[in-house]
């Protein structure tokens, strides 16, 4: 088992993969749609792991892996990321936007705003990104499970664990956990604008 989630996503994200994303995202530069990936992706694990903090959120995240998160779209990417509904996988695991909705609840409109100020991107495009990475990380999430016999404790330690190695290396996943753990005023908003203000984002999430 790849004791760190994160990992796992970026190796599934080939150069091909990174184009595709590119070209969803309406061409923006292929650096920037790379970074812009990262954070999503530490993004939506940071909200898998709130989630599954409790013992019913992480039961909840169990039954949902088994009943719709097989695993298998990691094999069909280059036709999901292509905008195609791969054969043989299930329409709810490709569900980006009913999975995101479920995942952020009602964060998601604050956090696509945060993502926004953090990466640069358009807010519609911010959102776009995040229901198209969605169905890849509960993709991920779910082979791990079947690979490694996760149940719903140890999934919610692998996604701990995950975000705290992802802490370590980059303190912006520290003001994207803190968001989850506020009441979303809006005021992490305001300290992200001030923090871009003083460039100091620039580079933060370069590969």
């Amino acid at each position: 088992m790849n004791s760190n989630l994160l990992e796992m996503l970026q190796s599934q994200l080939s150069d091909e993969a990174l184009e595709k994303l590119s070209s969803r995202l309406g061409g923006v530069e292929k650096e920037k749609a790379a970074a812009a990936t990262e954070t999503a992706l530490s993004t939506l694990v940071t909200a898998l792991a709130k989630n599954a903090s409790t013992p019913d959120g992480a039961a909840a995240l169990n039954r949902a892996l088994e009943q719709d998160h097989d695993g298998s779209i990691l094999d069909h990417l280059s036709d999901f990321l292509g905008g195609r509904q791969p054969q043989n996988v299930n329409p709810r695991a490709t569900n980006g936007a009913g999975i995101l909705k479920h995942v952020l609840g009602e964060k998601k409109g604050g956090m696509v705003d945060m993502l926004s100020k953090m990466t640069g991107l358009e807010g519609d495009k911010t959102e776009g990104l995040l229901a198209t990475l969605a169905p890849i990380v509960m993709g991920a999430l779910g082979r791990q499970k079947r690979e490694a016999g996760l149940d719903p404790r140890s999934l919610g330690s692998l996604l701990r664990g995950t975000v705290e190695k992802k802490k370590a290396e980059n303190p912006a996943v520290e003001m994207i956990t803190s968001f989850f753990d506020k009441d979303g005023d809006g005021s992490m908003l305001d300290d992200v604008a001030g923090m871009i203000g003083k460039r100091i984002f620039r580079g933060l999430f370069k590969r």
